[in-house]
């Protein structure tokens, strides 16, 4: 039996995406992804490598699982690599590829932890990327048929379903921008990609309620509070434009099945329909969280109708990110304010910091920032439950230092230090504070 949760109860775990933690990218019939592409481009990765080994998470699940059994963790976010299931996109079936997504999940349930499966984070078969991606609306008719395929394998077993992990971030810098795969410079016009993930979404959700009745369904979004820098009218529509692409674009259609007023002419892309199918309802609603984003109207010469500006006055990350606890409250009392009953039940998908963690003398990782992180951030989502929100989980990113994207093994930011030349694992001292608090509880 997992431990999930009964009323009044809440999940706490940790949570690591396919690309990220997996490596094996040659093993047992998986196909390319769209990050195995971008990898192999010269100067895409802060320090030339790629997600080829990562953590190794492929041939060493079992540690994982017993470093989560360890942490008391009773819910596990992981993602299904499409390529592994479906090296081409569609079409055949690589029985391999699920096989061990069958073991992953079996493992978990006989610690006792519910396995949260997403379905897509970030790693597109290449095929379909070659066929157009994201900005063609094929990718989401595919994407339902994939869904389909998992919910049939692992549907009697998994705890709750993700269909996309950060719809917003994918379209950003993968299609807007170009510095994450497939490194696409669209700019707007990279909204097409956003509403075809948002299309795949309500597909999705369709194909797991008839293939897995009765397993919860979220969208995983990465939110953040937009503040403008100012009260000008100027800088506050920028705040305004910024907040419908970042938070409402992937908000309002799913749970109110329309776009926000400030894209409402945002494209072509947009079919009768649409609307309908994308807001099917959602059981939960998963949250990343990392930090607040401060606005400015843009300069003369910046071709977005906004201009984002560092936050300046707060600690940062290794990664350069401010640290404000705060605005998690601040974000998910506005989520319950603006959306009332449309919102459902919410859960923390991610939180969490890099920091340049590395063994002392004595071979301990003493995270002591991690720790002051992760205490200040589940006491902001303690602020929000006695506001009257309801989360029902807060699951930490990450278990394991990690393949962290674009920025390569250059950030780590595991609860769990990783040898990446070994794959070896060591307890960070965060892992031993999260163990303690997750047996405080509430």
């Amino acid at each position: 039996m997992t431990r999930v949760p009964a009323s009044g109860q809440f999940w706490w775990g940790a949570a690591t995406a396919s690309y990220q933690v997996e490596g094996a990218v040659d093993a047992d019939g998986r196909g390319r992804s769209i990050w195995d592409t971008f990898c192999d481009e010269p100067g895409r990765i802060a320090d030339g490598l790629s997600g080829a080994d990562a953590c190794r998470s492929y041939d060493r699940w079992r540690e994982d699982v017993q470093l989560l059994d360890g942490l008391g963790a009773n819910a596990y976010r992981f993602s299904i690599a499409w390529p592994r299931v479906q090296p081409q996109g569609h079409g055949r079936v690589n029985p391999p590829g699920l096989a061990y997504y069958d073991r992953l999940v079996d493992g978990l349930l006989e610690h006792g932890i519910a396995p949260f499966a997403t379905l897509y984070h970030w790693d597109l078969p290449q095929p379909l990327e070659d066929a157009g991606g994201w900005m063609a609306r094929d990718t989401a008719e595919r994407f339902a048929e994939y869904a389909a395929v998992v919910a049939d394998a692992l549907g009697d077993r998994v705890a709750c379903w993700g269909t996309l992990n950060e719809p917003f971030v994918h379209m950003a810098l993968g299609y807007a921008f170009g510095t994450h795969a497939p490194g696409e410079v669209l700019l707007l016009d990279a909204f097409a990609a956003g509403h075809h993930q948002l299309l795949g979404h309500g597909l999705a959700a369709q194909a797991l309620r008839a293939g897995s009745p009765g397993t919860p369904v979220m969208l995983v979004n990465n939110l953040t509070p937009v503040r403008a820098t100012s009260t000008s009218p100027e800088d506050a529509e920028a705040a305004h434009v910024y907040d419908a692409f970042h938070n409402r674009m992937f908000l309002d259609t799913v749970l109110l099945g329309t776009y926000p007023d400030a894209l409402a002419e945002a494209g072509d892309v947009v079919h009768d329909g649409d609307l309908a199918t994308i807001s099917q309802p959602l059981d939960l609603l998963g949250v990343n969280y990392y930090n607040p984003t401060l606005v400015a109207a843009p300069g003369a010469d910046n071709p977005l109708p906004f201009e984002l500006v560092p936050i300046e006055g707060y600690p940062t990350t290794g990664f350069g990110w401010p640290v404000v606890p705060e605005g998690l409250t601040e974000l998910l009392v506005g989520l319950r304010d603006t959306y009332g009953d449309a919102l459902p039940p919410v859960v923390i998908t991610e939180n969490g910091c890099a920091y340049p963690d590395e063994p002392g003398p004595d071979g301990e990782v003493d995270d002591a920032d991690r720790i002051a992180y992760l205490d200040a951030h589940i006491s902001a989502v303690g602020a929000a439950r006695d506001a009257g929100v309801d989360v029902r989980g807060y699951l930490a990113w990450s278990l394991l230092d990690n393949f962290e994207w674009a920025e390569g093994y250059t950030q780590r930011f595991g609860l769990t230090h990783v040898d990446f030349a070994t794959g070896d694992r060591r307890p960070k001292a965060s892992y031993e504070w999260f163990r303690g608090r997750i047996a405080r509880g509430w």
